[in-house]
């Protein structure tokens, strides 16, 4: 049995900025009679995904898939830039051979 979100996603939000603007989430905890673990958790999901929207059921399979991917495109992009290092070194090293045995 799927339970249900006792809040939404706009009192979320709009606690979310208002402690942001507080810079104290005891005060706003109290004025909306929520624990300030509750909203500690809200501020955390907020920071970790730019948003405190309950994700659906295969939510966190997608994060998953997309913590992957952006592993694997990471991991390309470093190959890249070695890559790229490595080709300017040895053109470097052409450009001075060159300059060494055809001086101007």
């Amino acid at each position: 049995m799927k339970k249900a979100n006792k809040y939404s996603d706009e009192l979320k939000e709009k606690i979310i900025r208002e402690c942001q603007e507080i810079d104290n989430v005891a005060v706003v905890a109290r004025r909306y009679e929520i624990s300030p673990n509750t909203i500690h958790t809200w501020v955390k999901k907020y920071r970790e995904r730019g948003t405190a929207k309950t994700l659906k059921k295969n939510g966190f399979k997608d994060i998953n898939t997309m913590a992957e991917q952006l592993k694997k495109v990471s991991t390309e992009n470093d190959q890249l830039k070695r890559l790229v290092a490595e080709k300017e070194l040895e053109l470097s090293i052409l450009r001075e051979l060159r300059d060494k045995t055809n001086p101007r």
